[in-house]
């Protein structure tokens, strides 16, 4: 599975963004690897963290510093998922990474994106 992430760029803080990934390749293992579509992001000397992520039926998972600003949605029939980011603040800064997984929660079982940089000046 190939995943294709895009719509990074440089905002100012209270800014939007939004961002896609599209997910492509062999009918059947695409399939069960895009069950979950998600995204995650890694900042400078720190981890990667879950943003949030979503399955085919539409169950979300966000992150505290999502909720309330952030927006998850997907396109079953494109293989699709969109990252609307609003409200956006300079610790949002980050690699953000598209992630494709047949289980929620399990990223290490998919496959990732190229990874998109955001950058939220003050």
């Amino acid at each position: 599975v190939q995943l294709q992430a895009s719509g990074g760029g440089l905002v100012q803080a209270g800014g939007s963004l939004r961002l896609s990934c599209a997910a492509s390749g062999r009918i059947l293992p695409l399939n069960v690897m895009v069950n979950v579509m998600g995204w995650y992001r890694q900042a400078p000397e720190k981890q990667r963290e879950l943003v949030a992520a979503i399955t085919k039926d539409g169950t979300t998972k966000y992150a505290d510093s999502a909720k309330g600003r952030f927006t998850i949605s997907r396109d079953n029939a494109k293989n699709t998922v969109y990252l609307q980011m609003d409200s956006l603040k300079p610790e949002d800064t980050a690699v953000y990474y598209c992630n494709a997984a047949p289980v929620l929660l399990r990223p290490d079982l998919g496959s990732w994106g190229q990874g998109t940089l955001v950058t939220v000046s003050s």
